[in-house]
């Protein structure tokens, strides 16, 4: 019997660190069983302002946010890939994730969902490892171009309606799970975790929901 396809919402903002630690543990998981991962956006600060607003100054944004830095690399697999030095070395200031949102999402409208899945976890790494300036559009374009987009096409669709419109479905959808911070998953439109799970936990917990739905399907 072929298993039912969980369904795992993966709510994420590209300047996150914990999210960088998650997305290659999806990848295993997604992998190993019947998983259709959904990448939904949801950017904490949109623009510099916002910033200044959650953290009292923009110098003080990077600090703090360096510091985040230090407890992801703790726990992450490959340390070395977060290079705290760098960042805090680069000459602009901590950017937002809400312009990599809207490529992800116009990249997602042009090739699907793995397509967003490949634009973010590369511009994760350009942002936490390589420390590019992932709120300059030149940026953006040529990791876009590296998979493929030409600008022209991009342009076409980044900057449309619809684009904007489903970075915002993603935050309401959020909301409407009651989330505040990310990542978070949602499983299957029930089961929310908002928490970066290591490995053998994220496993764990979709293991036993396949075999819980498995259960189901034969009763």
């Amino acid at each position: 019997m072929r298993l039912a396809v969980t369904t795992i919402e993966f709510f994420h903002d590209a300047v996150c660190g914990w999210c960088y630690l998650l997305s290659p543990r999806l990848r295993k998981i997604a992998a190993k069983y019947p998983v259709k991962v959904v990448h939904r956006a949801f950017v904490l600060q949109s623009n510099q302002l916002e910033m200044i607003a959650r953290f009292g100054s923009l110098a003080q944004a990077k600090r703090e946010i360096l510091q985040h830095w230090e407890q992801c690399q703790r726990y992450a697999e490959h340390p070395e890939l977060i290079n705290i030095e760098r960042m805090r070395a680069a000459p602009f200031n901590y950017p937002t994730g809400y312009l990599a949102a809207l490529y992800a999402k116009a990249i997602e409208k042009l090739g699907g969902q793995q397509a967003h899945w490949d634009f973010f976890d590369v511009v994760q790494r350009a942002h936490l490892y390589e420390a590019r300036n992932i709120a300059d559009v030149k940026v953006l374009n040529d990791i876009a171009k590296a998979h493929g987009f030409t600008y022209p096409e991009l342009l076409a669709t980044l900057y449309s309606p619809e684009v904007k419109k489903a970075v915002m479905h993603d935050k309401l959808r959020a909301e409407n799970f009651g989330i505040r911070t990310i990542p978070s998953l949602v499983i299957d439109g029930t089961k929310v975790v908002s928490q970066t799970l290591s490995l053998d936990q994220l496993e764990q917990l979709i293991a036993t929901h396949v075999e819980r739905q498995h259960v189901e399907e034969e009763s």
